[in-house]
């Protein structure tokens, strides 16, 4: 007998195979001598249907065990079906049950809300929603290792714990092995984190950007995708406090090339969800999001508009009276318009360069007026921004005084200086926040339902 999962067995197989399936019953339907199994094992959406005579059964007494929930191993035939919604069904012989489900299983057959979904986290990937985004999410990552890899890019894993503040907020979770309850104080009164675990204060990092900066300028092209950390106060459906970044850098390479390879990043991901999620992708089209497989296709066909901020703000300003947040030069750009730019001025996905740089992160390179930096963010039509990058500030005497400007502890960037000193070159990198473009691909509406787990403010649940 073959064990095959039952993605292969609907796409490949073949009446007349003697297969071993198992998985999980989603539905179970009991006529006068026919039982009717749903069978899923997490591969598919629609799973296999299970056919039991029972004038031919094995094993009959085992049907009495068989509920919505169960974990069973079929054994039997694979053959052509007459009735619809499936091309095979496996005529069942044997049934073994690995675990039986109680009535008081939490997923019936029934509609589930996704707010009631959060509350059992550990048992939505068994819903088609939740199955349907893991598997877009898992297919995502291998596309953009691969999209890297081609390319010559090295990976690289940056740490977590981190004594740097990349983007300068402040918003860090602490790392301490200290004792709350009797923290030990200075001759001043202040926390002493010399007695802690590394001697200063440790935070979780909020992106791999500075220390992939470090091998960037060894390894010419490298990248990072790994967890990133932000201690925001923020209850959206877009926010989380745990999510996964990919950030490539990139040495001699400017704010032009950045965009290029940005650009051809996101149709490479997105075009291959398309090619290999495509029953997920149907599901997610007809349930979730109508049209959303055309928003990525869109995205995949259409060259990418770029525009200056400056330009982009008298855009936004001819239809102020439209926006919640009125704009004027110098703010920052809110999602309201950055969907506006993308639907209805450019009809296609933005990139937007030369921001204010008083907006800006301490690491981008300053342009010639002096009042704006080589940032760009990548803004697509119905999401808003989904990646944001710059060309990196390449001279030494430039940062610190940017570092010195904006108050930061000189001596916790005295390591990422020096690479202004020996041997700078020009260099550009961008992060890809990974949850948005999940979000973006399936047409999801919270964040915290493209993540297996989702931490966010008083949520740590799992």
């Amino acid at each position: 007998m073959i064990t095959r999962n039952i993605r292969t067995i609907t796409s490949s197989g073949k009446s007349g195979e003697s297969l071993v399936v198992p998985g999980w019953i989603r539905t179970v339907r009991d006529s006068k001598n026919i039982v009717f199994i749903s069978l899923n094992d997490g591969s598919n959406i629609k799973g296999l249907q299970i056919v039991v005579d029972k004038d031919h059964f094995n094993n009959p007494d085992v049907l009495q065990q068989l509920s919505v929930g169960c974990a069973i191993v079929a054994k039997g035939v694979l053959q052509n079906s007459i009735g619809q919604g499936q091309s095979l069904e496996l005529l069942c012989s044997e049934i073994k049950v690995e675990g039986t489900s109680p009535e008081d299983y939490p997923l019936q057959k029934k509609r589930h809300t996704l707010e009631y979904l959060r509350e059992i986290a550990h048992l939505r990937p068994r819903t088609n929603t939740i199955g349907a985004v893991e598997r877009v999410r898992s297919r995502m990552a291998y596309a953009i290792h691969n999209f890297f890899q081609e390319r010559g890019f090295v990976y690289v894993h940056t740490p977590i714990i981190t004594a740097s503040d990349c983007e300068g907020a402040g918003e860090m979770f602490n790392v301490t092995t200290l004792d709350a309850e009797a923290l030990p104080r200075t001759k001043d009164g202040k926390v002493d984190f010399e007695r802690d675990f590394f001697g200063k204060k440790a935070y979780l990092t909020v992106s791999g950007q500075l220390e992939g900066e470090t091998y960037a300028m060894a390894m010419g092209n490298i990248y990072t995708f790994g967890p990133t950390f932000r201690a925001e106060n923020s209850n959206t459906k877009r926010h989380l406090a745990e999510f996964w970044m990919i950030e490539p850098e990139m040495a001699f390479c400017d704010i032009n090339d950045n965009m290029e390879v940005a650009e051809s990043f996101l149709k490479y991901i997105f075009k291959d969800v398309i090619e290999h999620c495509s029953e997920d992708m149907d599901f997610f089209d007809s349930f979730v999001e109508k049209g959303v497989k055309k928003t990525l296709l869109h995205v995949i066909e259409t060259p990418f508009v770029h525009m200056t901020y400056t330009d982009a703000i008298k855009e936004l300003e001819k239809n102020n009276d439209a926006f919640n947040f009125k704009v004027k030069w110098g703010c920052d750009i809110q999602t309201e318009h950055e969907r506006f730019l993308t639907e209805e001025v450019a009809h296609s996905p933005v990139i937007v360069t030369d921001y204010p740089k008083a907006i800006k992160s301490f690491y981008m390179k300053e342009n010639e007026d002096g009042q704006t930096v080589r940032g760009m963010d990548v803004l697509v039509p119905r999401l808003g921004e989904i990646i944001g990058g710059s060309e990196r500030e390449a001279d030494y005497t430039k940062l610190l005084a940017r570092i010195k400007e904006l108050g930061l502890d000189e001596k916790n960037y005295s390591w990422y200086l020096d690479l202004r000193k020996y041997g700078s070159c020009t260099h550009s990198g961008f992060g890809l926040g990974f949850e948005r473009a999940i979000l973006y691909a399936t047409g999801m509406q919270n964040i915290r339902d493209v993540i297996p787990y989702p931490r966010y403010v008083r949520s740590a649940e799992f």
